[in-house]
């Protein structure tokens, strides 16, 4: 069959990809190598479909809106997605990835080489062909549209017009389709055959493997999860679907291994990837409000929330109290400094599931003083460089949690975060212009202990000055300053000659600040409120103080007790909508009327999302009392 001919079938869906397939994965040099092989004239493997009734058939990307059969692809998704994106320029219907991997692929007429497009060597260059266009339109149209190349020469135009001609006729390349058929090919069977072929292709996980096998049974588990995905994508987090199947197999086995998993019936997955789900939620919540790490490019050791997961599950979902919810966190902080699940992830994971199964919390810190020996953070610890580095998420929890401030404004910079990732930006202490004119090495210059975060307004205004000269002048103008952010007090460390001496100074002040935090979070000597103080606006003391004098009110009034400072979940996915002030979960009569919520500082979509939830939404005091009060005076009827 000719590859146009399997295109055509992918259009008018008598080709299409089964839901157990994962999505596309390929890299842009993959693209490069299909493509290079094809015009080579190069073996690029054959195809494996599975000949199946529409009707029985589960497929990516929609029903199928016709009678008969369908051949779902078995082998060489991730060819066929290319050759499809590539030469119609558009993803197919079933896409689930990123498109940018094939997208834009360019032809060098002289070369013969592909590569993705750069504008400084390509645009408006003749040599250069976009392979897209070129297969959209074919060789005579793109000619009429690209009247530059008869710039070329005449000798040259011929030697163009037959690489473009050769190139455009990748398309009819024949390939081999195998077909598998017959009454006897169950879906187990089929999915069975699937990994078997699969496997010399591009290697699949152990979690693709597994996902296929309960995509099986449950053709939407795929897309349930995607949901779920998408809806922390959203938030600023980015996770794969293998890493949340990591995180069910531990909630609902406690175990590490995908194995765990055959077993385990299809009921009890879906009730599990619910579970999860909220659970996961609640991690993140916690990890953003409690540490600050509240976006994917400072959340480190995702690899330890199955094991903070599985904690939760076994408290009914949970943290039994703040000491606890604290020790955990302390747990979690030494997993991302010290790198706990960076090489055999599994062998740690089912060794840290073990433990917080048996004894917990403790059981946890226990494996990791076995393996670590000493957790005392050093000096030296804080000595990585690029944003990659194991400690950047550690100064930037540091920056959002312990009062750092901005250098142009003075405030708080916790409160200008709120978990959006533009808030602050990452400024370079000594410029790197500077530095490098002084012949400072690139580790040097990237060292995380020459990055702090501020605002886009001070990192504007600083620009590429030396801190010599605008240290000074931030003291003045914000005493404390450059203390909160564990600037070295010893002004002759301010100078580039001493940039060496400034570093080794700053990463002392870095390990100290952190090694406080991560003793008072053990041994529960940080408060939720100065936490909070610190991480984002809240209501004033006086206020909380006006709240618990309303619910005493009420409940003296014959109303029901309400909870203060409570968290409020969505009743079906479990996720945290806001912390509320005050909350009455069955009304302030139960039985009788709506459950109420009292929200001081909630945005609009929080007070919305609580108004579908069925609340009575309030956001002042006074309404809730008066609300009391009608009920008192209504009419009985």
């Amino acid at each position: 069959m000719k590859l146009s001919t399997i295109l055509d079938q992918i259009d008018s869906q008598d080709m299409a990809l089964p839901e157990f397939q994962r999505g596309y994965v390929w890299n842009r040099q993959q693209v490069r190598s299909l493509f290079t092989s094809l015009y080579k004239g190069y073996p690029i493997g054959g195809f494996m479909t599975w000949n199946t009734a529409v009707m029985t058939a589960r497929t990516r990307g929609g029903e199928i809106e016709r009678d008969g059969s369908v051949k779902l692809l078995l082998d060489g998704q991730q060819r066929a997605t290319t050759l499809y994106g590539v030469m119609r320029g558009v993803p197919p219907k079933f896409f689930e990835g990123n498109a940018q991997a094939f997208t834009d692929l360019y032809f060098n007429v002289y070369d013969e080489v592909f590569e993705f497009y750069a504008p400084v060597k390509m645009k408006d260059n003749p040599v250069w062909v976009n392979v897209s266009e070129l297969m959209v339109k074919n060789v005579e149209n793109y000619w009429a549209s690209h009247p530059d190349i008869a710039e070329l020469g005449p000798a040259e135009m011929l030697k163009v017009m037959a690489r473009i001609t050769k190139l455009a006729d990748v398309q009819h390349r024949d390939v081999h389709i195998e077909e598998v058929s017959g009454s006897d090919k169950t879906i187990d069977v089929v999915v069975d055959i699937f990994n078997r072929v699969n496997s010399g292709g591009t290697k699949l996980s152990k979690g693709d493997l597994a996902l296929a096998k309960i995509c099986a049974s449950w053709p939407e588990a795929r897309s349930e999860m995607n949901a779920h995905r998408l809806k922390w994508e959203t938030a600023g987090y980015r996770f794969t679907l293998e890493w949340l199947l990591r995180n069910v197999n531990a909630v609902v086995t406690g175990e590490a291994l995908f194995t765990a998993l055959a077993p385990v019936a299809e009921e009890d997955i879906r009730k599990g990837l619910k579970e999860t789900a909220g659970l996961v939620s609640i991690v993140l919540d916690v990890i953003a409000a409690r540490l600050g790490l509240d976006f994917d490019r400072v959340f480190p050791a995702r690899f330890a929330v199955p094991v903070i997961a599985r904690y939760l599950h076994n408290n009914n979902g949970r943290f039994p109290n703040a000491v606890d919810r604290d020790r955990i966190l302390t747990w979690y902080i030494h997993a991302a400094m010290w790198g706990r699940f960076a090489g055999s992830t599994e062998s740690y994971l089912n060794v840290d599931l073990k433990a917080v199964d048996e004894n917990g919390i403790e059981g946890l810190m226990a494996q990791m003083l076995r393996s670590r020996g000493d957790l005392a953070v050093r000096e030296a610890d804080f000595g990585g460089n690029t944003i990659g580095a194991r400690f950047y998420p550690m100064l930037y929890m540091l920056t959002r949690t312990q009062g750092a401030k901005d250098f142009t404004t003075g405030i708080a910079l916790s409160a200008h975060m709120l978990g959006r990732n533009s808030s602050l930006q990452v400024h370079h202490i000594f410029p790197k212009a500077r530095l490098y004119e002084a012949g400072y090495a690139k580790e040097e210059v990237n060292a995380v202990a020459n990055y702090c975060f501020l605002t886009q307004d001070a990192n504007l205004d600083i620009t590429d000055r030396d801190p010599a000269e605008y240290f000074p002048v931030v003291e003045a103008a914000f005493p404390g300053a450059l203390a909160s952010q564990w600037i070295p007090q010893d002004r002759s460390l301010w100078s580039i000659d001493k940039y060496r001496e400034f570093l080794a100074a700053r990463r002392q002040l870095l390990a100290d600040a952190i090694n406080t935090v991560l003793d008072e979070l053990w041994h529960g000597t940080t408060s939720d409120d100065l936490a909070r103080t610190a991480l984002a606006p809240d209501v004033s003391t006086t206020k909380l103080a006006e709240v618990e004098e309303l619910v005493i009110e009420l409940a003296d009034m014959g109303f029901a007790v309400g909870e203060v400072d409570v968290e409020v979940r969505d009743h079906e996915s479990g996720d945290l909508v806001c912390v509320a002030e005050a909350h009455w979960a069955d009304g302030l009569q139960p039985g009788m009327t709506p459950p109420l919520v009292l929200e001081l500082d909630g945005n609009s979509d929080e007070l919305n999302h609580l108004a579908s939830l069925g609340y009575l939404v309030f956001t002042d005091v006074q309404a809730v009392r008066q609300h009391a009060t009608d009920i008192v005076l209504a009419p009985s009827s």
